[in-house]
Order: C-alpha cells, then sequence, then structure tokens
C-alpha cells in the first residue's frame, strides 16, 4: 500500500540512507497509529535496496522489565561475532544477553539493620548487590561493545539500526541504544528509532534529530480511505474522516467497525475507538485462536513455539465453550484430576490454531514468530481479557518458560493476587541477575514487585528500601522518593525511618538538613554498630561525615563522628573508617588518613567503590595528587555497573583536584561529564561544584567572562541551601579571574572570604588549599602584613597535620612574603621538598623565584628558573597572578643565546 501525504518524510529518510556517509539518524515520534512503523517499513525497504544490512529491534510492553531483552533482539543476528570483541567487551555483552552464565555471587546485599541476609530478606543500605557484586558490565561497557561489535558489522556493509516502538524497549536496551546513538557519526551506520508521542525514552537525550510524523491533510486522509475502503457510503465516509482526523490507523480500521456493527457508536476518543475495532476482531474468532492470541499479547517474546506450549497447557485445562471459561482451572502439565468439564479431546496446539488470526489481519506468522499487525492490538487483546483469564495465561507462560527464571518470576508474579513469599524469593532472585548485569532499573522493578508479594511487612518494607538503594544509587530520584514513601506508609521503625531518611538525603548529602543531623546520625550509627549490624552503622556515619564537608557542624559534632568511627569493630585502613576520617578530621587526622592512603592506593583498580571512597579522602587531606589517581581509577568502574549517582562524585573530585593540580586537558571533560551527570541525576549541589570547578578552570584559561557566568551559576545552586565547598570553589574562581585582569584587592578579597568562619563560603579543609592564590593576591594588594597573620593562624595545621597541599601552599606563600636573604633560603627549601605529583606547584615556584632573582639582577640564574616554569613537562597553565612582567621574562629566558643559559646553572647563590 503506498504511503499517502508523506513525501516529504520518506524524501527525508531516502536521503539519511543516501548519504551514509554524513552518518547519523533520526527519531521518529507520533502518536499512537500515525503511520511510524510504515515510515520505518519505507527506510527499510529504501536501505535494503541500497544494499545496507538492518537489525530491528522491537520494543514490547511486556518485555519492559526484562534486562537487555530488546537488545538481544536486535543483535542476535550478528552473535557470532562477539567472539572477536576485546575479552572484557566479550565476556559483559554475552553476560548481559544471557548467552554465558556469570559466575555466581558472592555474599547477597544484606539489609540495613543485619550483619548477614538470607535470601527474600535482603535491602538497602549495605548494598553489596552494588559495590562488587557485578559480574556483568552494566550499561556503558555493554554499549561500547554494542558499538565496537556494530561498527565490525557496517565494516562488511553499511548498516541501518532500526528501533521500533521505543518507548516500550527494556531501560537498559535504550540505554544501550542511546549510547550507540551519541557516536554513531563516524561509523557507516543509521539508526532510526520510532517513539510514540510524549513517552519517555533514553534515547531523546541521544541527539538524534526528530522528524514529527502529524496527522495526514484532508486530501491524503480521503485518499487512504478510499483505497482501503471503497465501497462506503458517502454518510460513514464522512463521519470515518471526521473520527479518524487524520489519522491513519483509524482510517483504514474504523471501516470494519462500521460494517460489522451498522456504525461507529457514541463519539469516544480515538485509542479506545481503535481497540474496540481491535477486539471487535478478536471476540469473532474461535475459542483456540482467542486463547493464542491472548497468550502471544502477554507473552514478552514473538516465539510461535512458546505462545502454542502455552496454548495448549490452557486449553488441556478448560472446558469447551466458545463464551469464554466457566470456571478457573489452575494450569499444569496434566489436566487437573476430577474437574467436573468436558475437555477438549486430543487439542494439539499446532500452528493452524492461529490461521483465524492470520486471516483477520490480527497477526502475521513468519520464521518462527508470532508479529501483531499494531501493537494497540497486542495491547487492546490483553486489556479486554478477563481476569482469570489473563491469570491462566500467565500461569501456562510460567511452566512453560521453567528454563528462563527470571521471565518466569514475573509471569507468576502476574499470576499471584495475594502475598507469595515464594514468588517474591523468585523476583529477588531476578533482581539480582539484573543487578549483576547492570540493569539497575530492571533490579528496582523486580524488588519493588517482589515487596508488593510479600507475606511479612517487615520483608515488604525491607525489599523496598533496597529497591530506593538501588534508585538512589542510580540516579533515579523520583523512583527513590515514591519507594521510600511506600516504605513509610508500613509504619517503619526508629531505625528503619533513620535508614529512609539516610537514602534519600544521599542525593544532596543533606545539605538542606539543620547541622544537628550530624551528632544524631552519628549516635545513631553508634547505636546501630553496638546492636552488632556493622555495615548499615558504617553507610550512616558515612552520610553524618559527608555533611562534615558540605556544611559545618562544629567540632563537638565532628568529634562525636571521629569517636564512633574509632569505636566500629573494622580494621583501621577499611577504606571506609578512611574515608569518614578525613572528613570529619581532616587535620586532626591527617596523618592517619595519608598513612591508610598510601597503603591501599596500590590496590587502585580494583574495586570502584574502595577507590571512590579514597578518592574523597585524599581531596580532604589536601592529597590532590592522589585523589586524582584514585577518582579517575574509579570512574571506568562506577560506569561499567551504571551507578550514575556515584559516578558525577568521582569526576567532580577528579577534576576539582586536577584543576589544582594544573592539569585542565584532563580535569575539563571529567568537569563537563559529572556537571552533566549530576544534573540529570537530580543532585543539584554536584552540579553547583562541578559547574564551579568549570567557573575556576575557565579563570585558569583566562576566559574570565565564561569564569564569572559559571561562578554565578553554581553560587544561583548552592548559596540558598549553604553548600560550603561549592560556594569556596566559586570565591577561588573569582579570585582567579580577578587576578588575571589585574584586580589585585577584588582577588584578596575574594579569596580571604574562604577563610572567614562567618562567611558561608568558609570550608574547614579547602580553606587551607588556596594559600598559593591568597599569598599571590596579597603581595600585589599590598596586603602582605594580613597575609603574614593568615600563616600564623595556619601554622598550629601544619604541625599537626602533614597534609600536602598546605605544606606546600606554606612554603610558597612564606617565601613570597619573606624579606631579603631569608626569602632565598625559603625558596630553596621550597624547591627541595618533593613536587613529582604537583608541577603546577612547582612551575609556579620556579616563576616566583625567577622573577624574585631578577629583580635583584641575577639573570643567569633567573633564567634557569623562568626557562623551568615554562617547561612542558610542567604541564602548567600560567597562573593568572604571574604579571606581565614575569610573562616577558619567561618569554626572554626562553630566548636567550645557549650560550648565556649555560652559565651560572648551578645552585642560586646569596645575594
Amino acid at each position: 500500500m503506498p504511503l499517502f501525504g508523506r513525501e516529504a518524510e520518506l524524501k527525508a529518510l531516502a536521503g539519511l540512507i543516501d548519504g551514509l556517509r554524513e552518518r547519523g539518524g533520526v527519531l521518529i515520534e507520533g502518536e499512537a497509529g500515525i503511520g511510524k512503523s510504515a515510515l520505518v517499513a519505507a527506510a527499510v525497504s529504501v536501505a535494503s535496496g541500497a544494499g545496507l544490512r538492518v537489525l530491528t529491534t522491537t520494543g514490547v510492553a511486556a518485555e519492559q522489565n526484562l534486562a537487555y531483552a530488546g537488545l538481544h533482539q536486535l543483535l542476535y543476528p550478528v552473535r557470532a561475532g562477539m567472539d572477536a570483541l576485546p575479552a572484557r567487551q566479550r565476556a559483559a555483552l554475552r553476560t548481559a544477553l544471557g548467552l554465558a552464565g556469570p559466575p555466581e555471587p558472592g555474599a547477597r546485599a544484606g539489609d540495613p539493620s543485619e550483619s548477614s541476609a538470607q535470601p527474600g530478606n535482603t535491602t538497602a543500605a549495605d548494598d553489596t548487590t552494588g559495590a562488587g557484586d557485578t559480574t556483568g558490565g552494566g550499561v556503558y561497557v555493554v554499549g561500547l561493545a554494542t558499538l565496537t561489535l556494530l561498527a565490525e558489522v557496517a565494516a562488511d556493509r553499511p548498516l541501518l539500526v532500526v528501533a521500533e516502538d521505543a518507548h516500550w524497549l527494556d531501560r537498559a536496551s535504550a540505554d544501550v541504544l542511546a549510547f550507540v546513538a551519541r557516536r554513531i557519526e563516524s561509523e557507516p551506520i543509521v539508526m532510526i528509532a520510532a517513539l510514540r508521542e510524549g513517552e519517555p525514552s533514553p534515547l531523546r537525550e541521544a541527539g538524534l534529530p526528530v522528524m514529527t510524523a502529524g496527522r495526514l491533510s484532508g486530501q491524503a486522509a480521503a485518499e487512504l480511505l478510499d483505497s482501503t475502503a471503497p465501497g462506503l457510503a458517502p454518510a460513514a465516509r464522512e463521519r470515518i474522516l471526521e473520527q479518524a482526523a487524520g489519522n491513519p490507523l483509524a482510517l483504514i480500521e474504523l471501516p470494519g467497525v462500521t460494517a460489522d456493527q451498522g456504525g461507529l457508536g457514541p463519539t469516544a476518543p480515538l485509542g479506545e475507538r481503535l481497540e474496540r475495532a481491535f477486539t471487535a476482531r478478536v471476540a469473532a474468532l474461535p475459542l483456540p485462536a482467542r486463547t493464542a492470541l491472548l497468550v502471544a499479547a502477554l507473552n514478552e517474546s514473538e516465539s510461535v513455539a512458546e505462545t502454542l506450549a502455552a496454548t495448549h497447557l490452557i486449553l488441556r485445562a478448560r472446558p469447551l465453550t466458545d463464551s469464554g471459561p466457566t470456571a478457573s482451572p489452575e494450569v499444569s502439565p496434566a489436566p487437573t484430576s476430577g474437574m467436573e468439564a468436558v475437555l477438549v479431546p486430543e487439542v494439539q496446539a499446532e500452528l493452524e490454531i492461529l490461521a483465524p488470526a492470520v486471516e483477520a489481519r490480527l497477526v502475521e506468522i513468519c520464521g518462527g514468530l508470532v508479529r501483531f499487525g499494531h501493537p494497540l492490538m497486542r495491547s487492546a487483546i490483553a486489556a479486554a481479557a478477563e481476569l482469570g483469564e489473563r491469570r491462566r495465561a500467565h500461569l501456562a507462560l510460567a511452566e512453560t518458560l521453567r528454563e528462563h527464571p527470571d521471565r518466569r518470576a514475573w509471569h507468576r508474579a502476574a499470576a499471584t493476587a495475594g502475598p507469595d513469599e515464594e514468588v517474591a524469593a523468585e523476583l529477588d532472585r531476578a533482581a539480582a541477575g539484573a543487578r549483576r548485569r547492570g540493569a539497575v532499573a530492571a533490579a528496582v522493578a523486580a524488588l519493588e514487585q517482589a515487596a508488593r508479594l510479600s507475606e511479612e511487612r517487615e520483608g515488604k518494607a525491607l525489599r523496598l528500601l533496597r529497591a530506593a538503594e538501588l534508585a538512589v544509587e542510580s540516579g533515579s530520584r523520583d523512583t527513590a522518593e515514591r519507594l521510600v514513601r511506600d516504605a513509610r506508609e508500613l509504619g517503619l521503625s526508629p531505625r528503619r525511618r533513620a535508614t529512609a531518611a539516610w537514602l534519600l538525603s544521599g542525593f544532596e548529602d543533606g545539605v538542606r538538613e539543620d547541622v544537628s543531623r550530624v551528632p544524631e546520625l552519628a549516635r545513631l550509627a553508634g547505636s546501630i554498630a553496638a546492636e552488632g549490624h556493622v555495615e548499615p552503622a558504617v553507610r550512616i556515619l558515612w552520610g553524618a561525615a559527608m555533611r562534615c564537608f558540605w556544611s559545618e557542624p562544629g567540632q563537638a559534632a565532628r568529634r562525636l563522628v571521629l569517636s564512633v568511627a574509632d569505636g566500629l569493630p573494622l580494621p583501621a585502613g577499611d577504606p571506609r573508617v578512611v574515608a569518614i576520617t578525613a572528613y570529619a578530621g581532616p587535620f586532626e587526622r591527617g596523618a592517619t588518613v595519608l598513612d591508610g592512603l598510601r597503603e591501599l592506593a596500590g590496590a587502585a583498580g580494583a574495586d570502584p567503590e574502595v577507590d571512590r571512597y579514597l578518592g574523597s579522602a585524599a581531596l580532604q587531606v589536601g592529597a590532590f595528587d592522589l585523589a586524582g589517581r584514585l577518582s579517575a581509577a574509579a570512574a571506568p568502574g562506577l560506569r561499567a555497573q551504571g551507578r550514575l549517582g556515584l559516578l558525577p562524585r568521582a569526576l567532580a573530585v577528579q577534576s576539582w583536584s586536577l584543576a589544582r593540580l594544573g592539569d585542565l586537558a584532563t580535569a575539563v571533560p571529567a568537569a563537563e561529564e559529572a556537571a552533566r551527570l549530576a544534573e540529570e541525576t537530580g543532585q543539584p549541589f554536584m552540579f553547583g561544584l562541578a559547574t564551579a570547578v568549570q567557573a575556576e578552570i575557565a579563570a585558569l584559561r583566562g576566559e574570565n567572562e565564561q569564569a564569572r557566568a559559571l561562578a554565578d551559576q553554581a553560587e544561583r545552586v548552592a548559596l540558598p541551601a549553604g553548600a560550603r565547598p561549592v560556594l569556596a570553589t566559586v570565591q577561588l574562581a573569582r579570585g582567579l579571574a580577578a587576578m588575571s585582569e589585574g584586580r589585585f584587592d577584588d582577588a584578596y578579597a575574594d579569596l580571604s572570604r574562604i577563610l572567614d568562619p562567618s562567611d558561608p563560603a568558609f570550608q574547614l579543609g579547602l580553606r587551607a588549599y588556596f594559600l598559593a592564590e591568597l599569598a599571590e593576591a596579597a603581595l600585589r594588594a599590598g596586603r602582605a602584613a594580613a597575609m603574614r597573620d593568615v600563616l600564623r593562624d595556619l601554622e598550629p595545621l601544619a604541625a599537626s597535620s602533614p597534609s600536602p597541599a598546605l605544606h606546600i601552599g606554606l612554603r610558597y606563600a612564606r617565601a613570597v612574603l619573606a624579606p631579603g636573604e631569608v626569602a632565598e633560603e625559603l625558596f630553596a627549601a621550597a624547591l627541595r621538598a618533593d613536587l613529582s605529583g604537583w608541577p603546577a606547584e612547582r612551575a609556579r615556584l620556579h616563576l616566583a623565584f625567577g622573577e624574585w632573582l631578577r629583580r635583584r639582577r641575577r639573570a643567569v640564574e633567573s633564567r634557569l628558573h623562568l626557562r623551568t616554569a615554562r617547561s612542558p613537562s610542567t604541564r602548567w597553565a600560567w597562573p593568572p597572578g604571574a604579571s606581565g612582567r614575569g610573562r616577558s621574562c619567561v618569554a626572554r629566558a626562553s630566548r636567550a643565546p645557549a650560550a648565556t643559559r649555560t652559565r651560572g646553572t648551578g645552585s642560586p647563590r646569596t645575594s
């Protein structure tokens, strides 16, 4: 049948395929029945004629809770190519698609108040399902493997990837396809996705241009109607045109209702009229065909064999009537004994059962698959069936799918009206399997359904809280809030209520809460640990420690957190204890933290959760080199596990640390990704922190207008809630921008706010890590005396803490502020320190010392330091405080004759 009124869309699709060298794709959007599938079919026809290979997946509502079901359908024809993938990608993709059994997981996740957990009784707050229990690759690695596989296929023959009904794809598959869509511009691949109007999908954020399929014009609608129903009476024709309102599917289906029912009846919404048209055709079919159609509609697979097997189970166990069932016998492998009904004799669910449905244009059979003529047919058939009929169909499918435990669990759940702990336990296992494959959304859905079937109130609450924690880690804020709300309605114990509150505050780390929550959480953690529940105690204490970073609870609260941490029955080198200690006592316990970091850093890359904890701890104590390295090690693992709630945190720490070290090339993409993911996952203050780092980077590059705009944006997020690390970084960015413009008084005022305890930009740990910038601004603003007072106040911290950033800053500030020969000794001492991981600070010292020497007319010695400051090995972005004279000094030093440059290269001499 020709497509009426779609000339523009067809031309655009043909151009997309013909211009394959430009790569890309398109997202076709429109209401149900508008002809998206017809446009896709036309594009497939053009692509096939042009010699492209076509891979297709179609979303099915029944599959939405089955992780990677859509991806399995897409890649199954090219599965042989998986063998050539890199080992990690191959393992991740095979595990995701169920083509290789993953190893059995270790300990199951425990609940917040149990030190160990039993199957069916696991929940939130000690998420070993989230940390270290992922043998699959998660959507990032699976996405990379999919992209690699598709690129290899396309290398032999250009490729068209089609995603039909993408709004019904399971979330993991949709995430992978969005990942691929963002990266196909460099491959001979075109992607076409069809999406129902108004439906959410990750593909909407993939950057594909949108083609909106609107309703047909009056002329095109009339031409379509006349081609499909040429014998209509004029009155019926006009009414159909009016009620179809340009919807192609309605124009095709409504004439049948007119013929069968003598008219369309009262006006109803278009979707309802279409469903009525489909169910009217179903009602006219024989009972076996109706039964098979219902099974096919409820089955998440299109397998004819599965549909017929389940249909056979139902037909041999039900009365033979043509008006529907008269009883509700359970489906079993053999007929129920004693059933007082005439059973269908020797019923064989052969392919002929579906023949009437094929003749009625409801389904088509092709290659062992049963496919509905339109997705509305599937949903209409399922919705029109009575509850007992749907239950029998689900039970029959569950019996048929004994070799597919995840699918079986969902069908058993759909057939279960009341509590059933056995089915709930099956869903627990399905959730664990989905989590191992990195499909967090599927795991959350399974746990939520398991909670519905839980026999005990406590078990239901625990499953809801466990699902909520997974939702938090994946960044699904709305889902987490709904699950916690449902759990609270069950009447939680005080400890469970605290756990629920802690879970939700994970999105903001308690920034909006009163600082009195810090000692409250610390005491709660202590009481839970005293009862023997160590894991949940650590989680809650970590929440208290995080609040010590974002807010300022006072020394008493910090010491209480440290005291509880000291009392935990965990080894001193436990990464979580190291991190908690760093957050609560960055200077008081700095030596202990640094010892723990150096001992644990050698295993970086083994566990992303451990690396994240350690990277955060390293930032708190000013070990930015370690913080950057450990956070960089954490990011790939968090991506692989699909833990998008935690990933922006690791990236923010990485970018913050690397910006301080002067490695802007690496900091820029990390900060950009952190900001994007934090915004997507509903973490406003992490977004603010990443944006503030972007402002700092812009200032370091001399892009001052951009720096001010980003700083203002971050401040608008952070100031109402007093998110101190964000505000401190904002002031740093503003101070750097002011210095680069020669506004040294403004720079000193901006930076000194970070050290004022009464200012919202004060942050206990970070205040000591901007001393070099503050000293430069003070020196040029004529505030040297005030800066010396700052140094005196910070000397006690240096005496108690080996913080690298603190000592590097103090050595630099002492040198640039010192008079006469004392300065030379201090510069020399500062340069003798180990700065191998701090190229920017080494360059800063060489530049300042070179300028100091030049002012004393020691040009030869000055050139050595100025050239070193500009050496590529420093990877140094010029400090905003560097004067124009300093820059010109370096330029002249770089151009000095070799003979001149070789003189006086020994140690600095006394002037």
